[in-house]
């Protein structure tokens, strides 16, 4: 799943991610995270910090207090380097902004549970 409010970057990151097997569900704000979990129960998250209607971390810490979501792999990301601040808030990785392709699929493999 790719939760991210700018839409043009999330279209393209979802092209990405395409071409490299996955199957990512686009959600463009963090009110609909937890249903958009509960309804598509994603292999893992990549979620911007920044979105227009929440602020990222909040949707972590509620994704963290969700029961059945506790140990979803989230990955944040951001343009300013707040990794600290996601790893004490729950992330399970951070990716700073612009990043290559290649180290997004890599962050992603690596937080998959072996079985995804």
């Amino acid at each position: 799943m790719l939760v991210d409010d700018d839409r043009t970057l999330a279209n393209l990151i979802k092209t990405l991610l395409e071409l490299d097997g996955f199957a990512p569900i686009v959600i463009l704000n963090g009110n609909q995270v937890i249903p958009a979990i509960s309804e598509n129960q994603p292999d893992a998250v990549v979620m911007d910090v920044h979105l227009h209607d929440r602020y990222g971390l909040d949707v972590l810490r509620d994704i963290r207090g969700t029961y059945g979501m506790e140990n979803l792999p989230v990955i944040m990301a951001s343009g300013m380097d707040l990794e600290d601040q996601c790893m004490a808030a729950g992330a399970s990785g951070f990716i700073l902004k612009p990043f290559p392709p290649d180290q997004l699929i890599e962050i992603i493999n690596a937080n998959l549970p072996k079985s995804a």
